[in-house]
């Protein structure tokens, strides 16, 4: 039986703390919160030791592993602690604030020979695999460009006081929600080579962005567009969505399906057929053994403790949502963050020889911004 820690019972540590309750290969052995208050409640009513000091958790309680579900700003030190006591670690998203944090602790995870998971449960939604496999198998021919979009209802009037409306602490709509198709587009293409023209906007929030656009390059002619908005009222809860197009054909993916279309030219896998073909998620995804929220909590978990154990079913990889992906993604999120800052040099200030605009730049020209940060992270980047 393995003996774990949930650390952080907000919104998601109590989703874990509740699946991880009920794994019959798993026992609850303490959790850890910075309220007292919300420890002696779940103390008396499941009867889980509560620790309030995360080093007195790890100096004094037997464990095989922590759930690490604490806001951003605070998995860096979490993290490597618990990797230095030799602790398998899941950990929310994103991994850190900083990639060069993120690779620091990759490489700290294989090092140690421990398993290191980031929540990133859309790769467990079946939905998303199913497009996974279908670009594996080459059925839409080789990609040449990508559609990333996140959509939701989360802020809709000015408000703060917490750490998601301070994007210092981990809070606002780059980290919190476009991580997640930032993550899918890593699965499905890889490390991009640079990006462009990023836009993070305030719609309601003071302190962080509630918008996020921008162009992902990864080489040659392949790209992708970025469109994120927490502010969207249209839609009744978060919506991820992909569009993969290929020379051969095209696949869109949402939780919900996977919509394909083949041309005549493409290597037709079993079960499809050229023209549109329609997977849903409902017939792809397999039973789990307890569900809150979403069957792919459950599988991601499940697969965290059966990758530890080393009972993974045959070609499941043991790294399907590892540390090193995540510092790929982190590695995306600090490239759109300077390009974004480097677009404030580059403003349209009124011209009085035609009445309109002309651009100001910092610069005595301005170049087009197509800004990385790949070249000396990609040679310390954990494999």
């Amino acid at each position: 039986m393995m003996r774990v820690a949930v650390v952080g019972v907000g919104k998601m540590g109590l989703s874990h703390l509740s699946l991880l309750g009920a794994h019959p290969d798993v026992e609850v052995a303490a959790i850890c919160d910075s309220s007292g208050y919300l420890l002696d409640v779940l103390s008396k009513n499941i009867g889980i030791a509560g620790v309030k000091d995360y080093d007195e958790l790890l100096e004094r309680t037997d464990l095989d592993a922590v759930v690490i579900a604490t806001p951003t700003h605070a998995h860096f030190p979490m993290v490597k602690a618990a990797l230095e006591r030799g602790l398998h670690v899941f950990c929310e998203k994103p991994l850190t604030l900083d990639a060069s944090q993120s690779i620091e602790l990759a490489a700290l995870a294989r090092e140690k020979g421990l398993h290191a998971q980031v929540g990133y449960h859309n790769r467990f939604v079946a939905a998303f695999a199913e497009a996974k496999r279908l670009v594996d198998a080459g059925a839409i021919g080789e990609i040449r460009h990508a559609q990333a979009e996140a959509y939701g209802p989360v802020v809709l009037r000015a408000k703060g006081g917490t750490w998601r409306s301070r994007r210092a602490d981990g809070g606002g709509c780059l980290y919190d929600y476009a991580a997640h198709p930032l993550d899918l587009l890593t699965w499905y293409l890889g490390e991009p080579t640079s990006v462009g023209g990023t836009v993070l906007g305030s719609i309601f929030s003071a302190s962080t962005e509630d918008e996020v656009y921008a162009t992902i390059y990864y080489g040659g002619a392949v790209s992708a567009q970025l469109s994120v908005n927490w502010s969207d009222e249209s839609y009744r809860k978060m919506s991820t969505k992909i569009t993969l197009s290929g020379t051969a054909g095209r696949i869109t993916v949402d939780r919900q399906e996977c919509q394909v279309y083949l041309r005549d030219t493409a290597v037709v896998p079993e079960g499809y057929e050229v023209g549109w073909n329609v997977r849903y998620t409902t017939d792809l995804t397999p039973p789990v053994w307890f569900y809150v929220r979403g069957e792919e909590y459950s599988a991601e978990l499940d697969h965290f403790v059966r990758a530890i154990e080393d009972t993974l079913p045959e070609g499941q990889p043991a790294d399907l949502n590892s540390f090193a992906s995540a510092a790929v993604t982190d590695s995306v999120i600090d490239s759109l963050l300077r390009d974004a800052e480097d677009a404030v040099a580059h403003t349209m200030v009124p011209s009085a020889s035609t009445g309109g605009h002309r651009t100001q730049t910092s610069a005595p020209t301005a170049a087009p911004r197509r800004r990385g940060r790949w070249g000396a992270r990609r040679r310390r980047r954990a494999a």
